[in-house]
């Protein structure tokens, strides 16, 4: 760390004054007047100034050595940076190549193994091919008779001008039976189907004839006997309305029976009558309560004769 002039220049002096301020004691005062302690003094101090002086260049010189060298450590520290910022480069550049080397060798094997299943495939269907070949060669081999006749109907049959025709018109007479075979078959399969249902409606409609026959039957029986149950029910409701009739006279005799004597007793009893004609139950509870009671003792007054109770 640098340190300024006058820090320096004031511990240097401060290291050689102690020295002769030491020197000066050791000396009697009494010997040297005080004109040559002065110059002794100027002297001491022109010494110090020439060893500062002196100490002054030897920092100077030794200050710029410092910041050539300074210099020089930060330009190496520089070189050094640009040093590691190129090997930086050099090594990200080396990974970068092995990477696309890496890739490219991937890609390599990658097409190397498309390529080889590209060639087992193509001599799959190379040997297929052959096998197609041989066997389209013996099916041409066996069916030269047949091209050769095809060659001999064309001629008798003018009206097809090549082979290809003579076979479509043969491929479509066949596909015409095939068909009309198909549909005779579905006709025939229709015809057994509407048979078998027929004989299945003839077979139900027996049987439902002979369960209606049963059910008119049960219907007849059903119908005599309701008939039978109307006859004795219309008896039975005669006998209940003529005794309903005989219970009703029966009663309008009970009712009036009831009121003559709810009368008799209220007239008896000097009860005036307060209830209903047709409360008959009514009527014999105040009947039964009345002849219940006491009498009621009489006395006579100047307007007749009246019960105590009598207002």
């Amino acid at each position: 760390m640098a340190v300024p002039w006058e820090e320096y220049f004031r511990l240097a002096l401060q290291e050689k004054l102690p020295a002769s301020s030491r020197k000066i004691p050791e000396q009697s005062v009494d010997h040297f007047p005080p004109v040559l302690r002065l110059l002794e003094k100027r002297q001491e101090l022109v010494d110090a100034d020439r060893g500062l002086q002196a100490q002054k260049e030897v920092f100077q010189t030794t200050r710029a050595a410092l910041k050539e060298r300074w210099e020089q450590l930060e330009q190496k520290e520089q070189e050094l940076q640009g040093s590691f910022v190129r090997f930086d480069k050099f090594l990200k550049d080396t990974e970068a190549r092995r990477s696309r080397a890496l890739r490219r060798a991937a890609q390599e094997r990658l097409r190397a193994d498309r390529r080889e299943a590209e060639a087992r495939r193509l001599r799959a269907q190379f040997e297929e091919l052959q096998r197609e070949r041989a066997r389209l060669r013996c099916r041409l081999e066996r069916l030269e008779p047949c091209a050769r006749l095809l060659g001999r109907v064309r001629e008798q049959l003018p009206e097809f001008q090549e082979v290809p025709e003579l076979v479509a018109r043969f491929d479509g007479l066949v596909d015409m039976q095939a068909a009309l075979r198909l549909t005779e078959r579905q006709r025939l399969a229709e015809l057994e189907e509407a048979r078998a249902r027929l004989q299945r409606l003839r077979d139900a409609g027996q049987g439902e004839l002979l369960g209606q026959g049963q059910r008119r039957a049960q219907l007849l029986q059903r119908l005599e006997a309701a008939r039978e149950r109307t006859l004795r029910w219309e008896s039975k409701w005669i006998q209940i309305q003529n005794t309903g009739a005989e219970k009703t006279l029966l009663l309008g005799r009970t009712r009036i029976a009831a009121l003559n004597l709810f009368q008799l007793v209220c007239r008896h009893k000097m009860h005036p009558p307060a209830l209903d004609i047709e409360d008959t139950e009514g009527q014999l509870e105040q009947v039964r309560s009345l002849l219940t009671c006491p009498p009621t003792p009489r006395f006579r007054t100047s307007q007749g004769l009246k019960s105590p109770g009598s207002v």
